[in-house]
């Protein structure tokens, strides 16, 4: 799925200005996730429900 509306992108501050990091953007429901060297490569669009589910299990390091 293709999602033209997902804006806001912004990444981590502690990547000091390097561009080898990941950034993350917001549409209704949604966001996005994509590879700062590659911005045209393609996005990961994912639920803001499973996002959360996801940071909460590397939080607490549940993925072994």
């Amino acid at each position: 799925m293709i999602r033209d509306d997902i804006g806001r992108w912004r990444k981590s501050s502690r990547s000091a200005g390097a561009n080898s990091c990941v950034e993350v953007g917001q549409a209704p429901g949604v966001l996005g996730i994509r590879d700062t060297k590659n911005r045209a490569g393609g996005t990961l669009v994912v639920s803001r429900v499973a996002f959360g589910a996801f940071l909460g299990a590397v939080k607490s390091d549940r993925l072994g």
